[in-house]
């Protein structure tokens, strides 16, 4: 199947009413399993796939144009792009509710995003299969993983200005961008790290920021 026709399918998913109860039913069935659940999407599916630790090699073509967006958080707050200004180095994490190896390295994300001086560093979740306007049990079911795993970060719900702006290369979640101040991608990582890991990658980019 040709990444174009791939594509093409994850944006008629994107804005379809069949695509909204796809993911909240993906939601509903993994994140009802809890943290230990075993479930995800399968590999060929045209929405993003889960990624354990065995496959981190791999890393994304990083994009140099200035990442532009505008979008919501889970408490409905309006945030954008403007938001790279405000630290050195912003970590955006894409994952999604059916996701284990997501929500397995949140607990150390949270960790991570009180570690830091806001104006050097700052984390942000994007949920790639919870939409702005979804129904108050998909947004619930977001809110309690959230908790769960003590993710106490902004976490924005997708919608079209995101997926074009930073989404529409993410073939498999966790997906990790780091951006500078100017909104500019630095890397983009596969897969799911651990905390000292992460912190390495964090650490080296705010030294070169220096």
């Amino acid at each position: 199947m040709s990444k174009k026709y791939i594509r093409c399918l994850m944006v008629c998913l994107l804005f379809s009413l069949l695509s909204v109860a796809a993911l909240s039913g993906c939601a509903k069935r993994e994140s009802e399993e809890g943290l230990g659940g075993t479930g995800g999407l399968e590999s060929d599916s045209t929405l993003p796939v889960n990624l354990g630790e065995q496959e981190l090699e791999s890393t994304s073509p990083v994009n140099a144009e200035q990442v532009v967006f505008e979008g919501m958080d889970m408490e409905g707050n309006v945030v954008s792009s403007d938001i790279f200004a405000e630290s050195k180095i912003t970590m955006v994490n894409v994952w999604a509710t059916y996701c284990n190896p997501c929500l397995s390295e949140m607990p150390g994300l949270g960790e991570l995003a009180g570690e830091y001086e806001s104006g050097d560093f700052q984390l942000i979740g994007i949920i790639s299969d919870v939409q702005e306007g979804a129904d108050q049990r998909t947004l619930d079911v977001a809110a309690n993983l959230i908790e769960q795993t003590n993710a106490d970060y902004a976490h924005l719900l997708l919608n079209e200005s995101l997926y074009f702006a930073l989404l529409t290369e993410v073939t498999a979640v966790p997906t990790t961008f780091f951006i500078d101040e100017n909104g500019v991608v630095l890397d983009v990582v596969i897969g799911a790290r651990d905390k000292t890991v992460w912190k390495e990658k964090i650490d080296g980019f705010l030294e070169e920021a220096q």
